[in-house]
């Protein structure tokens, strides 16, 4: 859908949203529509920029989105810089609007407008291996940040967000959906991946869960979901956030860079940034290869789930890696050289 389709279709629901914040909504522009519509308002009184964002209908409930909220606001609390949310007239996060053209109802939220731009692109702009690693050095060290709040904060009463745990990433209904069925895969890729589904689940099953390596992470760290300015770093998009290993956050970072030719000297940038910050328990990062392929197996999942989504390139190329590394954990049978005991 291009821009002025999203415009057509959800600028109305957006419009009826905006009444009910404290400002005088004037240009309403569209950001982007993934999982999420956004949209970037301007305040006619002083100019100010807010983003406006419709969540997709069925992924949260209200409570997980409120909870996203306690959350992100004691990040804030920490230091880190997360989006800065704008309640409404009577104190509420979101407030529901519903989709004419669709008959959908969806939950718009209002936060400040955070300046800089993806991390992403800064790194697909810029040659230089240098700055590319101080990047992921500092991405490592926020990263890090991140764990150090979470490990550490109790949520409130009522706080309920989706955990990433076994089930959530390799049970029979894993949370972004069930990757064996993807429409391209054959029936032999299939059985493999029902097969590396089961013996991932048993690993995970028996990995310690305790606050010092599973709490609420941010679980789709990648540089898209990152804006630089200048030295600043800002997270933001914590949709997928929910209870996981801080193993597979690290992994979702990692996987990002994995096809460059460089990627071992960005992990180790990534490592040593997060290192100065918090220690990664001896051994504990051997793992990563194994939350690098359970990332690889969700995403597969995730564009089963959005059939209306023309994948990208990349993405063959990455599912034919998963689909490699499930063969070789089928040829190993006891996961020697790949899957480590917890």
């Amino acid at each position: 859908m291009d821009r002025d389709a999203i415009a057509r279709t959800f600028a109305p629901a957006a419009r009826d949203a905006l009444r009910s914040f404290e400002l005088d909504a004037g240009d309403l522009a569209p950001v982007s529509m993934t999982e999420n519509v956004t949209f970037r308002v301007t305040d006619r009184r002083d100019g100010r920029a807010y983003v406006l964002r419709l969540h997709r209908p069925g992924y949260h409930t209200l409570e997980e989105l409120d909870s996203e909220q306690a959350w992100i606001g004691a990040l804030a609390g920490a230091g880190i810089d997360v989006p800065r949310a704008v309640r409404t007239r009577d104190g509420r996060h979101y407030v529901a609007v519903t989709i004419e053209a669709t008959g959908e109802q969806r939950f718009a939220g209002l936060a400040h407008w955070a300046e800089g731009h993806l991390l992403s692109d800064v790194l697909a702009r810029t040659g230089d291996r240098s700055t590319i690693e101080t990047s992921f050095r500092q991405l490592g060290a926020l990263t890090a940040a991140m764990h150090d709040q979470a490990s550490a904060w109790r949520p409130p009463p009522g706080f309920t967000r989706h955990a990433l745990d076994s089930d959530g990433l390799m049970g029979g209904t894993p949370h972004w959906g069930p990757f064996w069925e993807y429409r391209s895969l054959t029936a032999a890729e299939r059985r493999l991946l029902l097969d590396t589904r089961a013996r991932m689940h048993d690993w995970l099953t028996r990995l310690p869960r305790d606050p010092s390596g599973y709490s609420l992470i941010h679980a789709d760290m990648h540089p898209g979901n990152i804006l630089a300015d200048g030295e600043r770093l800002a997270v933001i998009d914590f949709d997928d956030a929910g209870f996981g290993w801080h193993l597979y956050d690290i992994a979702v970072v990692l996987t990002y860079w994995r096809r460059k030719p460089d990627a071992a000297a960005i992990e180790r940038a990534f490592l040593a940034g997060y290192g100065s910050r918090r220690a990664i328990p001896d051994g504990a990062a051997e793992a990563i290869p194994t939350f690098q392929l359970i990332r690889e197996m969700a995403t597969i999942g995730w564009f089963h789930q959005r059939p209306e989504l023309v994948p990208p390139p990349v993405f063959e190329e990455r599912k034919a890696w998963a689909l490699e590394q499930c063969a070789a954990l089928d040829r190993a049978r006891r996961g020697k050289g790949f899957l480590r005991e917890a």
